[in-house]
């Protein structure tokens, strides 16, 4: 398997994954429905993307050059950072679009009935798919994608799974296996949980495009516009953090 094909398919996983939890939520019918306690499933929905995210790295970090990115904002900045190669950048960029699309439409086929059933009240079908902010302004909600997006480049460009052991005058290299996506998961659940408040915590522009693209192909009885008016900030907001992380995390570097 490719770098490529494993950004595809660790991608179909974390946006299946990641917008299932959130159609099991919001939809009536579902065995995790939750109609009168948005507070709970808000739990439920950062919990189950935080794991989307874990499901997602251990399928194609093995395959990934640099590691599993799932999202363009890691692939610009390690790029920026000089631990992933600029011409392999737009190709990731576009596996991690094309894996956000299947993934969505993946949850749409497996809910397909429950759409059926539920009324799409607050356009509620599309927040399913693509991020609503919880009170449209687009200063903040745009300010909320950018410094979202910076802390969580900022800090996964710290992270390490790897340790030294020094054995008999030997370095030894000691990793984590499938359990080093785990720093990775609990820093999108912290994000979405501290973070997430005023736009939902995008921080990723593949996550957000692909799914509202399916969305506003596929039919749904009753959906709502795909809102393309605010499809820039995820798009942009994320990119702008990213690249300011990356820039503060070689200025640190430096010094």
């Amino acid at each position: 398997m490719t770098g490529i094909s494993a950004e595809i398919i660790g991608t179909t996983i974390l946006v299946f994954l990641g917008n299932g939890v959130v159609a099991n939520v919001l939809l009536k019918k579902t065995k995790g429905s939750i109609n009168n306690n948005s507070n709970i499933g808000w739990l439920i929905i950062a919990i189950g993307w935080a794991l989307a995210v874990f499901m997602g790295i251990i399928v194609s970090s093995p395959y990934s050059g640099g590691g599993a990115h799932l999202n363009p904002c890691v692939t610009i900045g390690f790029a920026i950072v000089g631990k992933f190669k600029w011409n392999l950048v737009p190709f990731y960029i576009i596996s991690q679009l094309v894996g956000s699309m299947l993934g969505s439409l993946l949850v749409w086929v497996l809910y397909k009935d429950h759409f059926n059933t539920t009324k799409n009240e607050e356009n509620k079908f599309l927040a399913i798919f693509a991020t609503v902010p919880s009170i449209r302004n687009l200063f903040s909600n745009f300010l909320s994608e950018v410094l979202a997006t910076f802390i969580f480049i900022f800090i996964c460009l710290s992270l390490t799974t790897e340790g030294i052991l020094f054995f008999k005058g030997e370095k030894c290299i000691l990793g984590l296996g499938s359990l080093g996506a785990v720093p990775s998961s609990l820093l999108v659940l912290g994000i979405i949980l501290s973070l997430g408040g005023v736009t939902g915590a995008a921080i990723n522009p593949a996550r957000d495009l692909g799914p509202r693209i399916i969305y506003s192909i596929i039919p749904i009885t009753g959906k709502g516009k795909s809102d393309w008016n605010y499809a820039f900030i995820p798009i942009f907001g994320p990119i702008i953090g990213c690249i300011m992380a990356a820039y503060l995390y070689l200025v640190i570097k430096i010094l």
